[in-house]
Order: structure tokens, then sequence, then C-alpha cells
């Protein structure tokens, strides 16, 4: 076992490195999280390895994003089934994209032989008592998700029955299977929600899922408004607008923020979003009574399918964002 202080920089895994020593600013809080990527469990069999090392370390950082901290440092763990020269060097190139761009470093890293699976372990920064919470939330809050939700969904869907799919355009192929297999965190986003949203949670299970996190931290409710779904042009051209909604509430893998703002602080958003990589979109509201609630444009429960298990689970078969949406109507 190597122990070493960290280097300046260093986006590439050095592998057969177990230990490192770091000493967080004064003022800052270490925000940490830790995922584990299994292959026919996270990903298919077939994902080219670039795609993976990349997904690895983008569910990662949404998990960082979602707390407005700032990527620092990884420490890796990969088993694989053979020593693969050429397969290490492509899972390596994922990661470096993504690690370059947000000067995350590599200290540790360890290797080994087994089934196909990789644990990140990444360490962020955030300011004393800045960072976003899944408990904070309180009755009347604003609810918004960044981006568009639903599309990793639609992808898989289309791999367990890509006949049913066959009406959507190539185009919008390529891209919902580039939101599967390339997600983008928003890190720059959760950074800037801080001292705007009360709470905050990326949506890897999917939304309702996910939104039901916050609310059994906080004891609150929550109501959506499955009409305001920001669905992409992809997701628009199914047939069925119900099964569209049913996607993005149920479907996950889309790595998206799911967060809670005061009204009064909606100004400040929106000011806020103009400088984002991509929309807002408010969705519903916080409240007092317990339990989640989806309701259509008329009043009525929206039936919805459940939870996601990634890949391994058949997605529900019957489940151009708008940035004026963010503190809308």
């Amino acid at each position: 076992m190597t122990a070493i202080i960290m280097p300046a920089i260093s986006t590439h895994p050095p592998y057969g490195t177990h230990a490192a020593v770091t000493s967080p600013p004064a003022g800052v809080d270490l925000a940490v999280t830790v995922d584990t990527l299994v292959r026919g469990v996270h990903f298919p069999q077939d994902t080219p390895p670039a795609d993976i090392g990349y997904k690895a370390l983008a569910v990662n950082l949404s998990d960082l994003a979602a707390m407005g901290a700032i990527p620092d440092w990884a420490a890796i763990s990969l088993t694989h089934p053979k020593a693969d020269d050429a397969w290490i060097s492509a899972f390596n190139d994922g990661i470096d994209q993504l690690a370059n761009r947000y000067h995350l470093r590599f200290p540790v890293a360890d290797m080994g032989i087994g089934p196909l699976a990789i644990t990140l372990q990444i360490h962020g920064q955030v300011p004393h008592g800045q960072a976003l919470r899944r408990d904070s939330a309180r009755p009347h809050d604003l609810i918004f998700v960044t981006g568009t939700i639903g599309d990793a969904g639609l992808a898989l869907a289309r791999r367990f029955s890509a006949e049913k799919y066959r009406h959507i355009p190539e185009k919008h192929c390529g891209f919902i299977e580039q939101r599967l297999a390339r997600p983008s965190p928003r890190v720059h986003e959760g950074i800037a929600l801080r001292g705007i949203a009360t709470a905050a949670i990326d949506i890897s299970d999917g939304l309702a899922a996910d939104l039901s996190h916050i609310t059994d931290a906080t004891g609150l409710g929550a109501t959506l408004e499955v009409e305001r779904l920001p669905l992409s042009p992809a997701l628009r051209q199914l047939p069925d607008r119900t099964q569209a909604w049913r996607l993005a509430l149920s479907s996950g893998d889309d790595y998206e923020l799911c967060f809670t703002v005061p009204p009064e602080h909606c100004k400040t958003l929106r000011q806020a979003a103009r400088h984002f990589s991509c929309p807002v979109t408010r969705i519903g509201r916080m409240e007092k009574r317990p339990g989640l609630r989806i309701l259509d444009k008329n009043g009525k429960t929206f039936s919805r399918a459940g939870g996601y298990r990634h890949f391994v689970e058949k997605i529900p078969s019957e489940a151009s964002p708008r940035t004026d949406e963010a503190c809308g109507k």
C-alpha cells in the first residue's frame, strides 16, 4: 500500500495507489458521495468502456450537484474480468472527459480481477452551512426540475421494444441514447442554487421516487401538475401523452436536479437560470399534508407506475423545454 499527498491536478486514475492525505480549507464543508455501477444492472453488457467511465463519474458528480458542491477529488475501485489494457484505456478516456471539465483529481485508485463493477467516491467542497439538503424544504415552496425528464427511460424502453417505438425519428433516437449513456451532471446549476433553493435531489430513480425522498425527509407532502412536466421533443413524439408523462415520472437515469424554492426567491432564480446550460421548469408545490399527489389539469389524480431500478427493470409501458415557466403561472 502506498500513501501520497494529493498532487495539484491528476485527472487520470493512478491504479495501484491506495491511500492519500488531504485537508479541506478553513470555512469549507466536505461533501462526499459514493456509488457503485455493476454491468448488467446499471448498464447493458455491450456498453462501450468509454461510456461506462463517463457515466460512472457523471452519476457521482450529479450527487455533488444536488448538494451544491464544487468537485475536488475522487477515489475509484475497478474490477474487471481480465487485464485488458485497451479496455482500461478507453474507460479512462471516458472518465477524463468529465474529470478535466471539472478539474477533478484522482489521487488514489485500485483495480482487481472480477465481475465488471466500478465504485467511485467523490469529495467536494461547499461553503460552511450552505450545502443543499433534502430535509430543508418548507410548505408552499415551489418545485422545479432542470432540463427534461424521461429521456433515458425512453431510450431503455426502445431497447426492450424497438418495434413499439419505431415512429420516433432517428435524430431523436440519437438524443435519448446520448442522455442514457452520457448524462449531464448539473454541477454549475447546483452551485448557483445555493442560497436560492431550500432543498434539492438529483433524479436517478425517477422524479416521483426521488421527490418522495424530500417529502419523507421533511415530513411534508407535494402536489405535481403532470402537464407541466418538461418533455423533450423525443417524448413528445409518443402518440400517447399519458405514456410520456409516466416515463417522465417513473423512469430514472436522467440525472437532472429536482429542487424547491420559496416563492419570494423566484426572481433570483430567474436571474440565475439565465446562465444555466438547461431550462428550469416549475412542476408543483410543497404542502403541509403528507404524501405525493400527481394531478392533471382537471384536478384528477394521475395514475402512475412505481420507481425505477435502472437497466434491470422493464420500463413501464404506460407512463421544447421553456425557461419562462421557471416561476410561472
